[in-house]
């Protein structure tokens, strides 16, 4: 494969990140095209370290950028990890990371003062406006809806561009609407190997991730039930057929709650109190804090752990709460797809990260040079959708 590029890849002996850029053309014929954009220059990002990224990583290395990444919490993996080490990347912290640790490897990468950077929740840009920028920054890219809110919110505007992927429609289409409903209800079947077909299950919030998370649950046959406090997506999630209700509602009939909301203590005292007992609560959006787990300490009673044996422990715990109730809780509500599945399919992510490679490219030469949040430029979103409707409908 890499022969035909312009930029030959560096060998990498990790069967994942080979399959992967196997099946990641965009992201191949992104590089062909700005790869010039990234030599010489160091890039510091904050993204899940898993194959799909370490396949980004790869071609930044191969076009000659120097890369430094930390993963967020429980979602790096090691074997990713030590893979990207072998070809020059500078990857910080693991799987096991504490919340202050991670802070720590935030504050490792800003310290070296990287030419770009890429977020994933906001927190390095926000790092960024708290001590100062450096000569040499040209800009940023956010990830996650939830980063470009977070942003948006700081009574700072960055001096410098930041363009927040999840703004992209050509994005919330592919990778949000259909990417992610498939990766969370894999994550969700291999952490519970529950079936799904007559289940009662409750998505909180109808947004894209929501919306691909509630529809593959129909297709699957489970009873679907959504909760949105924006009018027009519950009015979208009725002309899709679902069920809508208030939260309240939904709270107290679902059997399983899957959280989509990307807000913070969505569920907290009031709601845990509406729960019905045995109910399994599930994360969709970037952090897992959509459950206020004081909230949840405060009702809890004891907890029994019934996790895989060699497994992560927060895998599957039951919380059995002062009122008799249990609830139970998989991976602390953190990202299912990531935490028990390998994330969002490889094709989703292709577009996702050429996404990413582009709007990054275009902050390196300048095409970029507004000061503030913007999403997408229009122009890398027509092209790349000409480039996937190019692959889509080429194969065979």
């Amino acid at each position: 494969m890499t022969s035909t590029h312009r930029f030959p890849l560096l060998p990498l002996a990790h069967p994942g990140t080979t399959w992967a850029t196997r099946h990641m053309p965009l992201l191949a014929r992104t590089f062909d095209q700005v790869g010039d954009a990234f030599a010489g220059l160091h890039v510091g990002i904050t993204l899940h370290v898993e194959p799909k990224t370490a396949v980004l990583c790869r071609w930044l290395v191969a076009a000659g950028a120097r890369v430094t990444v930390t993963g967020n919490l429980g979602t790096t993996q090691t074997d990713t990890a030590d893979a990207l080490r072998s070809i020059g990347v500078t990857v910080l912290g693991g799987r096991s990371d504490t919340a202050d640790e991670r802070s720590g490897h935030l504050r490792t990468i800003l310290d070296a003062t990287p030419d770009l950077l890429l977020d994933n929740g906001g927190e390095l840009v926000e790092g960024v406006l708290a001590r100062g920028t450096w000569p040499g920054l040209r800009g940023a890219t956010e990830e996650t809806t939830t980063g470009g809110l977070r942003l948006r919110a700081l009574p700072t505007t960055p001096g410098f561009p930041v363009v927040v992927i999840n703004d992209s429609r050509l994005k919330l289409l592919v990778e949000n609407e259909y990417g992610v409903g498939q990766s969370v209800v894999q994550g969700f079947m291999n952490a519970t190997n529950l079936m799904l077909p007559g289940a009662r299950v409750g998505v909180v919030g109808y947004g894209p991730c929501g919306r691909g998370t509630a529809d593959t649950l129909r297709s699957l046959n489970a009873v679907v039930q959504v909760a949105d406090i924006d009018p027009f997506r519950a009015l979208e999630a009725v002309m899709a057929g679902h069920v809508v209700s208030d939260l309240p509602t939904l709270l107290r009939t679902c059997d399983v709650v899957f959280l989509a909301t990307g807000a913070r203590s969505v569920v907290g005292t009031a709601e845990i109190a509406l729960l019905r007992d045995g109910a399994t609560l599930v994360g969709v959006g970037h952090e897992g804090l959509e459950l206020d787990p004081d909230a949840l300490s405060a009702a809890t009673a004891r907890t029994v752990v019934l996790s895989p044996d060699g497994g992560d422990a927060d895998a599957r715990v039951v919380h059995h709460l002062h009122d008799g109730r249990s609830v139970v809780v998989l991976h602390r509500t953190r990202m299912i797809n990531l935490t028990a599945a390998l994330g969002n399919p490889i094709q989703a992510m292709d577009l996702g990260l050429a996404l990413q490679a582009r709007s990054l490219a275009a902050i390196a030469t300048g095409e970029a040079s507004w000061s503030g949040i913007e999403p997408v430029p229009a122009e890398i979103d027509r092209v790349l959708a000409t480039d996937l409707v190019d692959l889509l409908t080429r194969r065979g």
